[in-house]
């Protein structure tokens, strides 16, 4: 592998981490952590307009859920802060100015207005406009490349708006590798010269990450489909400066569920699930996020695993451990993978009917007021008993608030199936005959409930259907005996009374 692996994940806190994000993280880290290498987190806050309130701190939260730790970070300072773009702003402007003393880029006063009329004009003659070597130094544009130093320096100094645009070079074949899509060769004459640098002091995306990658000793920038555009004008700002380029592996996308294009969030609002790790709350707007909507970070982070990855084998569930030992940049594919809403779910069940009874009573504790004053172990117990058919963890109160609150309402199609006429007396002898039940067990409950439905010549069903109505209030549940050997006998005869007196 030759030099340490360092690789980044390097976020603008301009909203909510998408779980593209996420999945860009994860792959970072299980990289970084195969090859006993380094992972930075950096925050890419430049465009000061858009960064957001809160981003910062929700996309480290998200991560931690996540179980995506950091070598340095924001919060955990390295050799090599700081991790702040905005507080990197002298650094920039050192190589900024390097690059202008080279001639490597100029400065361009054009205003918005006269661009959009360049683009307007080249539309009308069917063309699409392009500010690089065609026309930078053609006298319609504005540029340090067509003024002299004196009107250059009296432009500045009077606070005129300006950027600096990367000079980009004419008639060169730029030869790049990519690790997930192979060769790839771009004629330079199609390249447009990219803003740098603008007249308030601080740099665009493509200057500082390029600048900051160096700096930081990122030997690996592994990152979305969407950036592999910027591939070629940042190996030809590499070159500029005179520095070894990274190796760079470009992700595929992540589609939506159906039709084409990129997963949004507007796909997720649509079919009700989350694109969010945690909820977002902004300007009393909310959006959801997998934590709150019932999932457990190491489904998320086992689904996400495969949206782009394969490892090769039938297997498909791994733990944060086993994806770092079998994870491989060579079997990352290139074509986009599809977010499937219920194979995250299949995830997510597995690892809920795995996970300790006890943590999930915690949870079930911690999130029902109901639940305040009950034994812990009791609330164990019940979750042993119904966490098998949770896809999510907002399933388990559903599934076993019987256990813990009577009902007060009853289903009515359950009523028109398991009430008959004959109903209520056979409640009424069977509240009398529970009482002398062995209630030691479930298994005892039930051979004394098979004995006596023999004595008394009464099928299962007359009995057990208006029995798990009365309990649960409707026709389903848990195992009948296991409801009564919980809430007890006393509690079963007087859940019989109830909808006894209320059909």
């Amino acid at each position: 592998m030759g030099k340490s692996v360092r690789v980044r994940f390097a976020p603008s806190p301009t909203g909510p981490l998408h779980i593209g994000g996420v999945r860009t993280a994860l792959f970072n880290y299980l990289f970084a952590k195969k090859h006993n290498g380094s992972i930075v987190l950096r925050i890419e806050d430049t465009d000061r307009d858009r960064t957001v309130e809160g981003a910062e701190q929700y996309i480290i939260d998200a991560l931690e859920w996540c179980g995506i730790g950091f070598d340095e970070s924001p919060i955990k300072d390295g050799e090599h802060g700081p991790y702040r773009q905005s507080e990197r702003k002298s650094i920039y402007l050192k190589h900024i100015n390097y690059l202008l003393d080279k001639g490597a880029a100029y400065y361009a006063f054009d205003s918005a207005e006269a661009l959009n009329n360049e683009r307007k004009n080249h539309e009308e003659k069917g063309k699409t406009f392009i500010y690089n070597w065609h026309n930078r130094t053609k006298g319609r544009l504005v540029n340090s490349l067509v003024l002299s130093k004196e009107e250059v320096d009296k432009k500045i100094s009077s606070g005129e708006p300006y950027v600096i645009r990367f000079k980009s070079p004419n008639e060169k074949e730029v030869l790049l590798n990519d690790i997930v899509r192979g060769e790839i060769s771009i004629d330079s004459k199609t390249l447009d010269d990219k803003i740098l640098f603008k007249s308030d002091g601080m740099p665009t995306y493509h200057l500082a990450n390029v600048v900051d990658d160096h700096l930081m000793e990122i030997s690996h920038v592994i990152r979305g489909e969407e950036w592999l555009p910027s591939l070629a004008l940042h190996k030809l700002l590499y070159d500029a400066f005179g520095w070894e380029l990274p190796k760079f592996a470009h992700l595929p996308l992540i589609l939506k569920p159906t039709g084409k294009g990129k997963l949004s969030k507007r796909d997720g609002d649509k079919l009700g699930f989350p694109v969010f790790p945690l909820e977002w709350i902004n300007n009393g707007s909310r959006s959801a996020g997998f934590k709150e909507s019932g999932y457990l970070p190491e489904a998320l982070i086992n689904f996400l695993s495969f949206l782009g990855w394969n490892p090769g084998t039938e297997e498909e569930i791994f733990s944060m451990e086993s994806l770092i030992n079998s994870f491989s940049l060579s079997k990352v594919n290139k074509a986009g993978a599809r977010f499937d809403t219920e194979k995250i779910k299949w995830f997510n069940q597995h690892y809920i009917s795995n996970k300790k009874n006890s943590v999930l009573a915690n949870f079930l504790a911690s999130n029902h007021n109901e639940l305040k004053s009950t034994n812990k172990d009791r609330i164990a117990h019940v979750v042993g008993l119904i966490k098998d058919r949770a896809n999510l963890l907002t399933d388990l109160w559903p599934l076993s608030c019987y256990f813990f609150v009577a009902p007060l309402e009853y289903d009515e199609k359950g009523i028109k199936k398991a009430w008959k006429a004959e109903s209520g007396k056979i409640m009424s002898v069977f509240s009398e005959t529970l009482i002398g039940f062995d209630d030691s067990s479930p298994e005892s409950l039930k051979k004394d409930f098979e004995g006596w439905i023999k004595t008394e010549k009464l099928g299962f069903g007359s009995v057990v259907m208006p029995l798990r109505l009365a309990i649960v209030g409707a026709l389903k549940g848990a195992d009948i005996f296991d409801i009564i050997y919980s809430i007890g006998k006393n509690e079963t005869v007087s859940r019989i009374k109830r909808l006894k007196d209320q059909v």
